[in-house]
């Protein structure tokens, strides 16, 4: 509690001081002791992102409940509190106690987004440790990552001592006991780092040689460990993995401010250019007496209005409807809402919606991805363009009027046409919910469309991984064209940054000689990227110059053979699965979803296929 005071009596000089106060309701405060291993969990983003990120808060109750480590929290503060902090000295506090993060045991920090890493190195910094691992001394703490962005650890591999790769839930415990013993048997930390490398999901960059030729990886070795690969760590059956009910309620307005009820994991629609989609692989489910028995506890323990049934794809639990109309018949009556985190586009997903948001209809989302049938065979987005109408034609009859609509540019041997069907898209579901609205007797409001783009970004372990991405000159013009022909009463356009995508994707594919850069970067004042209002891109552009890289190096069209970064990690899914995707879709062949139809030869199921339990929603398994 040693900056407790001094940080409250400042705490007026900067905006959302609720951002660092802690003391929430549900946080859990334990005895500071020095027998017990302390982990400070690090979010490098805002607190509002931060108490919205599941992860951390299944990591943080989880360890928690263990007596002999305390798990306390750490987000990054916002400029003005760093400014603060810089100018009367008071280094980065967990929201707990209010110790320095210097004082823990280990440093874990979420990595969910490539443009955070900055803030990454600031966190460090402001903790008085050094960003680069071969500089720290022997008492600092071990610094750690994972998260959904592991699985292209390279760029950061010089700034993190050890990375968790895959879902934690049952092996960090047992991570956390074996590094406890091996502090108590007196090694020093690289005797450490060895040993704690023989464990199954585990990365420790610093063993590892890396040899380049130009802009290509040749390949890792090691003289300092036998494991080629590390093997990603999956929970095998969510039935029976810790999930927190006691979540902590923040003092202000947070991206997810409700229950949040993860209902599966995984997804199996193929879809080409979704990482998530192939690292998160095979789909899990949780049975409906479970998800009802976690939902009346977590309402009961935090007092939130509102239950989100979350996954990479909600509609595709196998039993959802049975469980909407469960989870309606619990909470109704307490005013308590049910909210689906994402839909398919069809009419089914519109009756469920209705089914969820009878009391307030609060806009639909519907993904097409691509303006066409043919790229979105391309890409593999099994929708057809019928499905689209009908389902906002549901919608509109049900009484919605908002409809948002999502896509992306840049996809693989994308030509404009496919752009002006992005447009013809839009105004079609405009026209139908205006004649609807016309010919309803009731009164509706307006009808509004809003079609939010994005730009396409190969990522890595995706059948596109070795596709080029856009330059920004192309990017601009197809957004000028949509943001041209997107005009009128009822349509609403939204893209992002093309230089801030282009920047995301020499990251997702780059490799360790990136690690300067980003240290670079961040010296010249970079922070907080992912917000449009404080990116930069002059700064990173000196910093790739300064360090004699070509950021289109890491975006170009890869070489069939080439050997990617990210491969010293095996996420189960079969190269060759990927590669035979990536050339299905020049001609646009579909693969099939394999849940429903045959087994497309990713090959994931094999690679965990000892004491694998795949649940459907009756809790019987698959």
């Amino acid at each position: 509690m040693q900056y407790k005071e001094k940080i409250n009596k400042n705490l007026h000089r900067i905006s959302n001081p609720e951002r660092y106060i802690g003391n929430e309701w549900n946080s859990v405060r334990k005895e500071w002791s020095p027998d017990k291993l302390k982990i400070a969990l690090a979010f490098p983003d805002v607190y509002e992102l931060a108490m919205s990120h599941l992860g951390l808060k299944i990591l943080y109750h989880l360890i928690n409940s263990e007596e002999e480590f305390i798990a306390e929290r750490v987000y990054a503060p916002w400029t003005d509190m760093e400014k603060l902090m810089r100018d009367i000295d008071i280094p980065l506090f967990t929201l707990e106690s209010y110790h320095e993060i210097k004082d823990f045991d280990l440093i874990g920090f979420t990595l969910q987004y490539e443009m955070s890493y900055t803030n990454i190195l600031n966190m460090l910094d402001l903790s008085g440790i050094s960003i680069y691992s071969c500089e720290r001394k022997e008492e600092a703490p071990l610094v750690i990552a994972g998260g959904a962005n592991v699985f292209n650890p390279e760029p950061i591999a010089d700034f993190i001592d050890l990375f968790f790769v895959g879902e934690a839930e049952d092996l960090i415990i047992p991570f956390l006991k074996k590094y406890q013993q091996l502090k108590d048997s007196f090694l020093n930390k690289k005797e450490i780092l060895v040993e704690l490398n023989k464990l199954s999901g585990i990365y420790v960059p610093s063993l590892y040689d890396v040899k380049y030729e130009d802009r290509k990886v040749l390949s890792y070795s090691s003289s300092k460990t036998d494991k080629e690969k590390v093997k990603k760590q999956l929970v095998k059956n969510l039935d029976q993995a810790f999930y927190p009910v006691n979540f902590i309620v923040p003092y202000k307005d947070t991206v997810h401010d409700r229950i949040v009820l993860e209902i599966s994991r995984g997804c199996t629609r193929s879809c080409r250019f979704c990482e998530a989609g192939m690292t998160y692989r095979p789909v899990r489910e949780r049975s409906i007496e479970r998800l009802v028995d976690l939902a009346e506890r977590a309402v009961d323990s935090t007092g939130f209005e509102e239950i989100s049934l979350t996954s990479l794809s909600t509609v595709d639990y196998i039993e959802i409807k049975k469980l909407v109309k469960e989870m309606n018949r619990r909470f109704s009556d307490r005013k308590i809402s049910i909210s689906l985190s994402s839909l398919r586009v069809d009419k089914f997903s519109v009756e469920l919606a209705e089914e969820v948001q009878k009391v307030r209809k609060t806009g639909l989302t519907f993904a097409p991805e691509a303006g066409t049938q043919r790229l979105r065979d391309v890409i593999n987005k099994n929708v057809d363009e019928q499905e689209l109408y009908s389902a906002a034609r549901a919608a509109f009859e049900s009484g919605w009027s908002k409809i948002k609509l999502y896509f992306m540019i840049g996809l693989p041997i994308e030509t404009m046409e496919d752009i002006e069907g992005i447009v013809r898209m839009a105004r079609k579901v405009l026209e139908i919910g205006r004649q609807i609205r016309r010919n309803t007797k009731k009164k509706m409001r307006q009808i509004e469309i809003s079609v939010s783009v994005s730009t396409f970004i190969p990522k890595p372990f995706t059948p596109f991984q070795w596709v080029k991405m856009d330059e920004v000159e192309e990017i601009i013009e197809k957004q000028n064209y949509l943001r041209d022909n997107l005009r009128g009463r009822g349509l609403n356009f939204s893209w992002n940054d093309p230089e801030l995508s282009r920047l995301e994707g020499v990251i997702a594919r780059g490799d360790r000689r990136l690690a300067p850069v980003i240290a670079d970067a961040w010296k010249k004042g970079s922070r907080f990227e992912g917000w449009n209002e404080l990116f930069n891109p002059r700064l990173w552009g000196e910093a790739f110059r300064e360090n004699d890289i070509n950021p289109k190096d890491y975006l170009c069209m890869r070489e069939d053979e080439e050997v990617f970064p990210w491969e010293i990690l095996d996420i189960g899914v079969s190269r060759d699965f990927l590669f035979k995707e990536y050339q299905k879709s020049f001609s646009g062949e579909r693969t099939a979803d394999c849940r429903f139809e045959s087994c497309t030869g990713c090959a994931v199921c094999d690679s965990f296929s000892a004491g694998l339990e795949l649940m459907s929603g009756d809790g019987n398994a698959l």
